[in-house]
């Protein structure tokens, strides 16, 4: 399915995420309706719009769909990481300069093992041995203002 289309919705603690999260899903469906923006053609088909796991309850609670493994790139994010993070918790003078030092930083500060549902979702996807193994997980909840896929769908958009 090379037109499907992949968004993701990340509410959190910055206010323009919550706010996002609120208009998207409120206009998500508009986004196929012909003349309601006339200088922007509809979309042919209502993309798919995930929201991305947070610890917050209200509105709603999270539900988890999907949980992909993100072992391989636990780190990636360094400037949320390494710099600004830190730096609101007021622990940057603490963070190591040295690649593999700040990995294990890392790891020993954020690090969380996926549990409950996410733990649950990976097992469905990648069975009971691989998913025992998975130490850093990203959990998604499929908006349901948007395409709902199957689960086809949803292995093509996140393959193993």
């Amino acid at each position: 399915m090379p037109d499907l289309q992949l968004k993701i919705l990340c509410i959190g603690a910055h206010p323009d995420h919550r706010y996002t999260a609120q208009v998207v899903p409120d206009s998500a469906y508009l986004v196929v309706v012909p003349n309601i923006c006339p200088d922007i053609a509809p979309l042919p088909r209502n993309p798919i719009f995930l929201y991305l796991e947070d610890h917050f309850q209200k509105p709603a609670p999270f539900a988890t769909d999907i949980a992909v493994d993100i072992s391989e790139v636990w780190d990636a994010h360094a400037s949320q990481f390494y710099e600004w993070l830190p730096r609101v918790d007021g622990v940057a003078q603490h963070v190591p300069h040295d690649p593999a030092a700040r990995r294990l930083w890392l790891n020993d500060n954020w690090s969380r093992p996926p549990c409950g549902p996410a733990r649950a979702a990976l097992t469905r996807r990648y069975g009971t041995e691989r998913a025992r193994e998975i130490q850093h997980a990203e959990a998604f909840e499929l908006c349901e203002y948007g395409l709902r896929p199957s689960a086809a769908e949803l292995e093509e958009m996140f393959p193993k």
